[in-house]
């Protein structure tokens, strides 16, 4: 299939995009849990302030790399595809349908996890531990997506496009 030039080109960089920020991840992931992340690593950050910057650079890398991918890459990768798309949940399902993404409903999970790491950590360190470990166990899941839906764009030739003028 042709894509329409502009669509290759946002495409494209869209990939490079989640490419970069996967990595990130991942890279954050493992420093933050080279050692388990325990309730007297969450106790300890209001004066580690290193451990507090990795915390916080993997609760963004996390939710940035997620956003990314569902509210940008999958819609523009799907109407590539010509697949139609519409809420996130459809997209999502229809991602799940084409392998793009393991599953629509552990997706959904992980959005529910980002929300709370984003916005109950502060407050209560035991939140903050369970949602960080399951965090770390929802990075494979997000870097899968990240991965097929660049594969997927790859086999299609549509990352070459980035070099053409419209």
């Amino acid at each position: 299939m042709t894509l329409d030039p502009a669509l290759a080109i946002r495409l494209a960089f869209l990939c490079r995009v989640v490419g970069k920020e996967c990595s990130h991840l991942l890279a954050t992931d493992a420093r933050l849990f080279a050692q388990p992340f325990t309730l007297d690593r969450a106790e300890a950050l209001a004066h580690d302030q290193d451990l507090a910057e990795r915390v916080e650079a993997f609760v963004g890398r996390f939710a940035r790399l997620q956003d990314t991918i569902g509210d940008k890459l999958l819609p523009l990768l799907l109407q590539s595809l010509g697949e139609r798309t519409g809420a996130a949940i459809d997209n999502l399902d229809r991602a799940e349908r084409l392998g793009l993404i393991a599953s629509a409903e552990d997706w959904m999970v992980l959005r529910r996890l980002r929300n709370q790491m984003v916005h109950e950590y502060v407050e209560d360190p035991a939140v903050l531990v369970g949602a960080l470990q399951a965090g770390h166990c929802g990075v494979s899941l997000l870097a899968g997506a990240a991965q097929a839906m660049i594969a997927e764009a790859g086999r299609r030739g549509w990352m070459d496009r980035e070099t053409r003028t419209p």
